[in-house]
Parts: structure tokens; sequence; C-alpha cells
């Protein structure tokens, strides 16, 4: 098992952009996004793999404690496991605010972050 050094988190400008609409409505969203970006750097990947992406595509529910709803209204984390020391951090929503996210969408974010 890789050690927390060892993983690198790159964050696409769409999850930058999203995160911080997030965060003017949601004040405790970096708290609650903070214990699964600490899970991914210890090298467990948790979530649904997307299909259709041809990539190594994960969908996380988080929790969102400004919402009180549990996982299932709270936010989706969309991440791309990219190599065994690289994980790339795609897109972050609401459920509140969409109900889902095209895989167009998905491969176009990840195909800007690879030609940057």
């Amino acid at each position: 098992m890789p050690n927390n050094s060892s993983i690198n988190i790159v964050a696409s400008p769409e999850f930058r952009r999203r995160l911080k609409a997030l965060a003017r409505r949601y004040r405790q969203i970096r708290s609650d996004l903070q214990p699964i970006l600490e899970i991914l750097q210890s090298g467990t990947f948790p979530g649904d793999q997307i299909a259709g992406t041809n990539y190594t595509v994960l969908k996380l529910r988080i929790k969102n404690t400004d919402a009180q709803r549990g996982k299932r209204g709270g936010y989706r984390l969309i991440y791309q496991i990219v190599s065994s020391s690289e994980i790339r951090l795609v897109l972050i929503y609401s459920k509140s605010d969409q109900i889902n996210v095209l895989v167009d969408e998905i491969i176009g974010i990840i195909k800007e972050m690879t030609q940057e």
C-alpha cells in the first residue's frame, strides 16, 4: 500500500470552479471533502466505476453536513485514477442541483486536463 506522500491528487479547473461555487452556499463543503481526500491519499479508492469513459473513473457520494440530508442528498465526487501515484479530481456537484452528469462531460474534462 502506498504511503501518503506517494499519491498526488490534482484537481481539474472545472472541479475547482464548482467547489468554489458550492462553498458559497455550503460552508462545510471543504471539511466534508477532507476525509475523502485522506482516504484517496491512503491508496483506497471507494465509489462506483462509471462505464463508457474508457478511463478508470469513479463516482462517490459525500455527505453534505450543511443540508442534513445524508449521502443521498449530498455531493457527488467524480475522480479518475490515472496511476498508482496520481488521482485527478474531475468534478464535484450537489445532488440537489444536478441529478446526473453526462459521460461526455466527464470525458471532455479529462481530455482538457491531459492537454494542459
